[in-house]
């Protein structure tokens, strides 16, 4: 028998959500429109409102303006956008960012200034989390660092998809003329968030201490289909398209839209938005407590990452260190639970330490032996609690084969 009943549990929501049903409806219904959306003819046109409506929805999620929607073929494409924009003097970025950001800011040819993997807490002045030789670094050595560079590059993510931990930072838009922050919203968008009047707000809400220029977000990440995703650029930034073409999306990112997974998009986050008025990720917080309270009282050396943080509800991180996070992937794989040694991009390369965890401070056995378990709102206890059963199960064994 393997998961609960015969049948397989699904924890791992971060690398990517189950398919919502109003998503698949809607991409059905989109299968039968033939016009192209860029036709002038009444086919074209019916292409083009499905788009429009989708924009509109996005949208509605995010807090934003329709005409501030760039749809992409997902976050990464979308960060990338947001990068290509102009060439930057400087780039800023957390040490926990994804590897899209991390990656892509390499590629840019800027000199890269890193921010200090420690959590950013509520109403934070930014400028004590960044070094560069000093381990805190002073708004002095901020402003030196960028004497005489007129276009620099902030990226913060909305939520770290291994820890789930919230970046909260009140200096959320530009400081100056010449300074732009990018989000990444990938983890965040269509889930509550908490402490206080965090909680279930619009993922560009004005709690945020002002509107981002970049916000990168993704539809598989919330129910929708993989493969497309969008860059929400504020309204009064010029955005040069990254390909040349027929210049779709307002000449930001040519070639034909993809038409149906942009309709399965718009209503994933139409879905997601009735979900936060809801409550519906509430319930799952509660779950994934549970889980840990569970874990912590049979096996009392396990390291639970940013517990004492601002967390998305639905992520637990957690390591025994010196038991492999891969080993464990594949024994609860086994077991009938899917959950991940870390995001969807970095988990499938062996051997390897998490590097946002190593950047939190961790060492790298401790950092190579975690798991993620990450849940949603159809996820329910028994599912958690089996796997919290199998998981004790072989950590036990484990202790008795080391004894």
């Amino acid at each position: 028998m393997t998961g609960l009943d015969g049948h397989r549990v699904y924890l791992d929501w971060n690398a990517t959500a189950p398919l919502r049903p109003e998503a698949r409806a809607a991409m059905l219904e989109a299968m039968d429109v033939a016009g192209n959306p860029s036709s002038v003819h009444a086919e074209g046109r019916t292409a083009k409102k499905i788009i429009e409506k989708a924009r509109g929805q996005v949208a509605a999620l995010v807090g934003c303006e329709p005409s501030e929607v760039v749809f992409t073929s997902g976050a990464t494409e979308a960060i990338h956008l947001a990068f290509s924009t102009r060439r930057w003097d400087c780039i800023a970025l957390n040490d926990t960012e994804h590897d899209a950001v991390h990656a892509t800011a390499q590629l840019n040819g800027a000199p890269v200034l890193m921010i200090d993997g420690k959590p950013l807490e509520l109403d934070c002045n930014v400028f004590d989390f960044y070094r560069d030789g000093d381990p805190r670094g002073s708004e002095d050595l901020w402003r030196a660092y960028w004497e005489d560079r007129e276009q620099t590059l902030v990226c913060l993510s909305e939520a770290c998809g291994e820890t789930g931990v919230v970046e909260f930072c009140n200096a959320a838009t530009v400081w100056s003329d010449g300074e732009f922050w990018l989000r990444d919203a990938t983890q965040l968008c269509g889930r509550a968030v908490w402490p206080g009047p965090y909680a279930q707000a619009p993922v560009n809400s004005a709690s945020y201490g002002g509107r981002p220029a970049f916000r990168a977000a993704s539809a598989h990440k919330l129910g929708g289909p993989k493969g497309v995703g969008c860059l929400v650029v504020r309204s009064g930034i010029d955005v040069e398209g990254k390909s040349s073409g027929g210049g779709q999306e307002q000449g930001r990112r040519s070639g034909t839209e993809n038409v149906i997974g942009i309709a399965g998009f718009g209503a994933a986050a139409e879905a997601a938005q009735r979900d936060l008025e809801a409550g519906v990720w509430e319930p799952v917080e509660k779950l994934r407590n549970i889980l840990e309270d569970r874990l912590a009282e049979a096996a009392a050396d396990t390291i639970f990452f940013g517990k004492e943080s601002p967390r998305l509800p639905n992520t637990s991180c957690f390591a025994v260190p010196g038991w492999k996070g891969e080993t464990q992937v594949m024994q609860m794989d086994l077991s009938g639970f899917a959950v991940s040694a870390g995001s969807a991009c970095s988990s499938g390369k062996v051997n390897k330490a998490s590097r946002v965890l190593m950047a939190m401070g961790f060492d790298e056995i401790t950092a190579s032996s975690a798991i993620r378990v990450s849940m949603g709102p159809t996820t329910t206890e028994a599912e958690v609690m089996a796997f919290a059963d199998t998981w004790i199960d072989a950590y036990r064994r484990r202790k008795t084969r080391a004894a």
